[in-house]
């Protein structure tokens, strides 16, 4: 009954404790939450996005907006000119392409407007804000009204760039952390569209056409320099690159155009809001210059020669090699000498000639372990790396039946052809195999091919099974 009593209590006790812990954060959670917004720090992927690109979260900072993609492009100071770091998508922006022309218009501005740490707004109803600094030079020129035209977060609009809260985190952060860093501002560059010559075409009847031809100007050179350009207003127009000879101010914004000059920005290594001290300590440390290594000996090319002159005794080498006297004068690519000798065995095997037909021609072919080389085929000569000289083929003159048979390091087996014909075991006549199996010849079968001279004698074409030259 007891226990009961206890279940019951605490079933009633836990929605409330439930509904505390958002308030108390009893249990650790929602810390997030207990830090305000403009004062958290970047998120862990933005931190490793910013460090693959080589880019640091002080480093300058300069934006670019585009209407019609509803884009923000988010820019960083990287060894002297601006990269772009991150590309964000607009929430939400009200009125149409153009720019804003007075109060209540709901129109959001177009044009070249600079940030500073005063624009910044901590405690926006819309999560973070910054002001874009409207009305600027030329729009107070031109009559253009209206005020608290911001970049914020909750994704509404009435006449501002809406973004989501977690983008206006990372953008505000950003542009916080470059002015704490010792920015004075930033510029942020509102464009009705990206100003490419097919986008300007198709606009090109817009009242608002000429207007967008001086933006261009300045979308063309941030395009090719990557740097903002410096932007002056006189006769109510926007001046993009210029500077006024014996000016020490800018003129007035309504007022005629004094004489100016057009300068390039490449030419000048500083940034409007950005001190020089600021940009000295973005320089990149210069490597040090190492000393070259010095260069590896070229190594030994590969002789390729013959010579008919016998040849002095050589070391063995692997990319050298004597050519003997009996030698063709066509070149000879050098091989590695094995890694053990290889004696030469001449196998001398006459074939018994035939009534009438003149004596086969001897020939001595040096043989070679299989693992090493190919067999060697009765129609050429091969030489054994061992230094023995190579035989070339000619006919023989005629030896006297007394003569013993030549034998060099092994004696030499006679094997008669016509041995080779007898009985097999069911009583009809074949040919058995060779006492020794021969290497296995190119086309699948054993045995090494008859001569040229055996091929033209009678009896061993019965045995072979073909007549006619042998090719």
């Amino acid at each position: 009954m007891k226990s009961m009593k206890l279940v019951l209590r605490y079933a009633f006790l836990a929605p409330v404790m439930l509904g505390l812990t958002g308030c108390l954060n009893i249990f650790g959670g929602g810390s997030s939450d207990s830090v305000a917004p403009s004062e958290r720090q970047l998120p862990a992927h933005t931190q490793a996005l910013l460090a693959l690109k080589g880019m640091t979260n002080e480093a300058p900072i300069f934006l670019r907006i585009f209407k019609e993609e509803s884009e923000l492009e988010v820019w960083k100071l990287k060894n002297g000119k601006f990269e772009l770091f991150k590309t964000y998508a607009i929430c939400a922006w009200s009125g149409t392409i153009g720019p804003k022309v007075q109060q209540g218009d709901k129109q959001a501005p177009e044009g070249f407007y600079t940030i500073g740490a005063g624009q910044l707004n901590p405690h926006s109803l819309y999560h973070l804000a910054f002001n874009i600094g409207f009305p600027n030079a030329y729009d107070r020129a031109n009559g253009h009204s209206g005020s608290a035209l911001m970049i914020h977060g909750n994704c509404k609009s009435a006449g501002c760039y809406a973004m989501t809260d977690a983008y206006i985190e990372e953008i505000y952060v950003l542009a916080r952390d470059s002015l704490n860093a010792g920015q004075t501002r930033f510029h942020v560059h509102a464009y009705p569209f990206r100003m490419t010559e097919d986008n300007m075409q198709k606009h090109r009847d817009s009242p608002w056409y000429p207007f967008w031809t001086r933006m261009k100007e300045g979308y063309d050179s941030f395009e090719k320099t990557s740097k903002p350009p410096v932007i002056k207003v006189c006769a109510k127009q926007y001046l993009v690159n210029v500077q006024f000879p014996g000016l020490t101010g800018d003129p007035a914004p309504e007022g005629a155009c004094p004489l100016y000059a057009k300068i390039d920005p490449n030419q000048s290594p500083a940034f409007d809001g950005v001190p020089a001290t600021m940009l000295a300590s973005l320089k990149k440390p210069e490597k040090p210059q190492m000393s070259p290594a010095p260069e590896a000996p070229a190594e030994q090319p590969t002789v390729i020669a013959a010579s008919m002159q016998p040849a002095a005794p050589a070391p063995k080498s692997p990319s050298r090699i004597a050519a003997s006297p009996a030698m063709s004068a066509s070149p000879v690519i050098t091989r590695a000498a094995p890694a053990r000798p290889v004696s030469l065995i001449a196998n001398l095997q006459p074939a018994k000639p035939a009534a009438g037909s003149p004596a086969a021609p001897h020939v001595a072919a040096a043989s070679a372990p299989a693992a090493t080389q190919p067999a060697a085929s009765p129609l050429k000569v091969a030489a054994a790396t061992t230094g023995a000289q190579p035989v070339g083929y000619q006919p023989a003159a005629p030896a006297a039946e007394t003569a013993p048979p030549v034998a060099t390091e092994a004696p030499t087996k006679f094997v008669d052809p016509d041995a080779l014909q007898k009985p097999n075991r069911s009583g009809k006549g074949g040919k058995l195999p060779a006492p020794s199996a021969p290497p296995t010849s190119s086309d699948g079968g054993s045995g090494s091919a008859p001569s040229q001279a055996q091929a033209n004698d009678p009896g061993v074409q019965a045995s072979y099974g073909f007549s006619g030259q042998m090719r």
